[in-house]
């Protein structure tokens, strides 16, 4: 199959490989444009532009696909192709009608979720942030909708219950190269069997917000460790912000002290809204690096009793 894939972060890196090694014809790939990035605003190509480039793949960075004249020159490019099928993982664009109408075998998208749940654009967030024990990858049909597509293959895992973000983005993003790959296949055999969404179980995984970040220490153990999973946390510790990457929830309580006391200076441990304890693992002070909290507290004293927020 002459084939067109459309992605821009390093998620969509390993669905680009699979087509790219396997024994399709990766004809072309559509990204995001470069952005300026750092103290000197060097542009910086996408992860998916910087591997299709080692491809050799022609690369378009259209600004949009729907209007304009980059999404008429597009158009022209995409219709001299002519692909039997688009492939889209987080592109981060919506694609027009005749897009998705184009190629023999459609659009189909690789989405990091468990459809018809967390559709939208931040699916790994949101179940870590609503507490799913587990998630995966599903490939679908594509349709005018967001995520609303027929659902062709699915591949579940669970998820650590101390996992963070970035560790179930590395997973899935390995995962949805695997369920690319069985969706081709079962393409090329003609052994697709679309399943159609229930609407009534999906749920929407809106764009994360900074302010998610901050801590609300009113709130239980279990929702606040999740937000340290799912968009890693801030406090303020003696008026200078920090942030929290990794923690995890002790097997203790402390019902007297009060939200946000730092029960346990040795090991950062910190009371919650329930009665709960969290104790933080892995922190960033304002102005200096990431790093584990036992290393922290080698140059910090915490005072048992003192307030963070």
């Amino acid at each position: 199959m002459k084939i067109v894939f459309m992605g821009t972060p390093d998620f969509a890196v390993p669905c680009l490989k699979t087509i790219a090694e396997s024994g399709h014809q990766l004809s072309a790939v559509f990204t995001q444009p470069d952005k300026p990035k750092g103290r000197g605003y060097k542009m910086i190509p996408t992860p998916v532009k910087a591997a299709a480039l080692e491809y050799g793949v022609d690369v378009y960075q259209p600004l949009s696909l729907r209007k304009g004249e980059d999404a008429e020159a597009s158009m022209k490019i995409l219709n001299d192709i002519a692909p039997d099928l688009i492939v889209v993982t987080a592109y981060g664009q919506i694609l027009p009608k005749e897009v998705l109408e184009l190629p023999e075998y459609g659009c189909i998208n690789i989405h990091a979720s468990l459809l018809p749940k967390y559709r939208g654009a931040a699916p790994i967030n949101w179940c870590i942030l609503n507490g799913e024990t587990e998630t995966g990858v599903t490939s679908m049909q594509m349709s005018e909708g967001l995520d609303t597509g027929d659902m062709l293959i699915k591949k579940m895992t669970k998820i650590g219950e101390n996992e963070t973000y970035q560790e179930l983005y590395e997973r899935l993003a390995a995962m949805g190269g695997e369920v690319l790959a069985e969706t081709l296949d079962a393409i090329e055999n003609g052994k697709l069997n679309p399943e159609k969404q229930d609407d009534s179980l999906s749920c929407y995984s809106p764009m994360i917000k900074k302010e998610m970040s901050a801590l609300d220490f009113s709130k239980t153990a279990e929702e606040i460790h999740n937000t340290i999973r799912g968009v890693t946390g801030f406090t303020m510790l003696e008026g200078k912000r920090l942030k929290i990457f990794r923690s995890m929830i002790s097997d203790k309580i402390a019902p007297e002290a009060q939200d946000g006391e730092i029960v346990n200076s040795d090991t950062f441990t910190v009371k919650c809204g329930d009665g709960g304890l969290v104790t933080f693992l892995e922190v960033q002070p304002e102005g200096k690096k990431r790093m584990k909290t036992e290393d922290f507290l080698r140059g910090k004293k915490l005072t048992k009793g003192e307030k963070l927020g």
